[in-house]
């Protein structure tokens, strides 16, 4: 059984930044994700990185504001979102997946565990 918790969501102005973390205990993890669900929509691929650390997938929407990175020693994976926007107001959650290739990362059926998320909060 692999756990999954975030940290370091919160209260943000416009244009701010915020760093998200999640840690993952139990099993060893492999690729992590981040994704985003708003109340009422489908939950949405933001952000996700290979076993090593040296490959990065964003969402278009985020891509350029958004860079995740991961810490294999602490076990841990984080998102930190720049310029942020009203719109990116939503509650964010962390997965990993037990997959060695062929991995379509945007895809939330290809993550097995999930963390149960942490709330951003972007004012105008």
């Amino acid at each position: 059984q692999v756990q999954l918790v975030e940290s370091g969501g919160g209260l943000v102005q416009a244009g701010g930044s915020l760093r998200l973390s999640c840690t993952a205990s139990g099993q060893s993890s492999y690729y992590m994700g981040w994704f985003r669900q708003a109340p009422g929509k489908e939950r949405e691929f933001v952000a996700a990185v290979n076993r090593r650390g040296d490959s990065t997938y964003y969402a278009d929407s985020v891509k350029g504001r958004f860079t995740i990175s991961r810490d294999n020693a602490k076990n841990t994976v984080a998102l930190r979102m720049n310029s942020l926007k009203p719109e990116d107001t939503v509650v964010y959650y962390c997965a990993t997946g037990f997959k060695y290739y062929s991995i379509t990362y945007y895809r939330a059926t290809e993550y097995g565990y999930w963390g149960q998320g942490t709330k951003v909060t972007v004012s105008s």
